[in-house]
């Protein structure tokens, strides 16, 4: 942590910002974003509204990375954010890797880091889902982190998932690019999966593993207390007919999960997702109180239902847009003007706010203060100190 008294102002440009929660994690960390990029309007829109219009300090570049000069950026940024698009990495997605439509722009950002030159920031974070790792056997990450290290950076590996701060199993990759990795050895972390280790064990790729303390533990519980509370007259509850073609298409086990939960004297919540089985649309529903990964709402099971079960009774609604900001850390977002299927998309499509948050502070500014104190091993020093 950063000693007391010691004041560190990081600068950041957020590419990919989407709807600008990363945005919310860095700032509430410390951190001053300074300008961000986005090709999409619509989150464009939503990243305005809630910002405000009138935001003197910030730039907000729309359009294309590809198009970006460097006349459009800061002249100083401590740190890059990047959560590029995942289209082509997810398991749900297209699997077409970093040659993908989506995912490709990958390498429209590398060349506008390349393009600072002796200005490119110290620090990178890139955030992305962890089938990266998987993505065309391997190779993709393996690309990624060669096109850093050809930048001057050394790459962390860090896989975090949101549920340790918010009832949502959220998975998601972390690659931390420094341009003077700290030096100390290497420590266990529940951060650093097995999954991980192989490309910290290969030779031709440089990367290191700076210190971060023990996360939070993944939390059991919580989607209950999270929904909203909304009557039993309201009309978003599903009719009769509707909840019984949900419950006709549940399996044995789903089943007899349900009816299990309906003759408890508590109610709770569950979700549940579309899910083709053998050629079948089929709902199922989640076993525990905590939220599937939100997801874009498109396709068949990207929207998830609230299902509510106890005292001899079952209710059905979808989920609602202020569920998915709460799901993400950002209860209080700001969502006037917002069309429900926006809202669902820009919240499915970016990363929780907490976990931003926690990086941020426990890795990021700890890193950027380095500069401020004689060398890079006192760091270490400090950060051992405050395990």
């Amino acid at each position: 942590m950063l000693r007391s008294g010691s004041v560190t102002e990081l600068h950041v440009a957020e590419f990919f910002a989407g709807i600008g929660l990363a945005r919310l994690g860095l700032e509430a960390a410390g951190a001053e974003v300074l300008w961000a990029n986005d090709i999409s309007a619509k989150k464009s829109a939503m990243y305005r509204t809630h910002f405000g219009e009138e935001d003197t300090e910030h730039s907000f570049h729309l359009g294309d990375l590809g198009d970006v000069r460097s006349e459009d950026m800061p002249s100083h940024i401590d740190l890059a954010w990047a959560s590029f698009p995942c289209t082509d990495l997810s398991l749900a997605g297209t699997r077409g890797g970093l040659r993908g439509s989506s995912s490709s722009a990958f390498w429209h950002f590398i060349k506008r880091i390349s393009g600072m030159g002796i200005s490119r920031p110290k620090v990178i974070a890139i955030e992305n889902v962890t089938a990266f790792v998987s993505s065309r056997t391997g190779r993709d990450i393996r690309f990624a982190i060669k096109a850093l290290n050809g930048l001057g950076y050394s790459v962390d590996l860090l896989s975090m998932d949101a549920r340790r701060f918010v009832p949502q199993s959220r998975p998601r990759l972390f690659m931390i690019a420094m341009l003077e990795p700290p030096q100390s050895a290497a420590v266990e972390s529940p951060l650093r999966p097995k999954f991980l280790q192989h490309l910290f064990d290969d030779e031709e790729l440089l990367t290191h593993q700076g210190f971060v303390p023990e996360p939070p533990p993944l939390l059991r519980a919580g989607l209950t207390a999270l929904a909203d509370d909304i009557p039993a007259t309201d009309d978003r509850w599903w009719g009769e007919s509707k909840v019984l073609k949900f419950t006709d298409s549940l399996s044995e086990l789903q089943l007899s999960r349900l009816q299990s939960l309906k003759s408890e004297d508590a109610t709770v919540f569950r979700t549940a997702y579309r899910r083709m089985r053998s050629g079948v649309a089929r709902w199922e529903m989640r076993p525990d109180d905590i939220a599937g990964c939100l997801r874009t709402a498109s396709g068949g099971s990207s929207r998830q239902a609230m299902v509510r079960v106890g005292g001899g009774e079952v209710r059905i609604r979808w989920m609602t847009t202020t569920e998915y900001a709460k799901l993400m850390g950002a209860q209080g977002y700001v969502m006037n003007g917002v069309s429900q299927q926006d809202a669902y998309f820009g919240f499915g499509d970016a990363v929780c706010v907490p976990v931003v948050k926690w990086l941020t502070e426990n890795y990021l500014i700890p890193y950027s203060s380095s500069c401020n104190v004689q060398s890079l091993s006192e760091w270490d020093g400090l950060n051992a100190a405050s395990a």
